[in-house]
């Protein structure tokens, strides 16, 4: 989508501090971070949400997504004492930018509930 902020990061023509990426998700430090570890983990292709992953692929998309999250907390030195991977979806669920993303969030402890 030409538009979309995460989809020009992934692409490489908007900088990001990225710490992971391959053919099919890109890792990057949040710019307004939440916790001493914030990273957003996205898809390569333009996915606007959680409930827009759909069709035969889409087990296949979010699973890959989440592994590749979990693998993203494990580099980063979170699992001793853990993390929290949080998706929003629409504007009620906080969702600012729409393409999915998962939130990666360490560092701290974190409370419940979230907000």
């Amino acid at each position: 989508m030409s538009d979309c902020v995460f989809c020009k990061i992934a692409d490489g023509s908007i900088p990001a501090d990225i710490v992971a990426q391959n053919d099919h998700a890109v890792a990057f430090r949040d710019l307004d971070p939440k916790a001493p570890v914030h990273v957003l983990v996205i898809p390569t292709q333009h996915v606007a949400s959680v409930r827009d992953a759909s069709g035969p692929d889409a087990d296949r998309l979010l699973g890959a997504l989440f592994q590749f999250a979990a693998g993203v907390a494990t580099d980063l030195g979170l699992d001793e004492r853990g993390y929290r991977l949080v998706t929003n979806t629409g504007p009620d669920g906080g969702q600012s930018v729409f393409h999915l993303h998962i939130h990666v969030l360490g560092g701290r402890l974190m409370a419940w509930p979230p907000g």
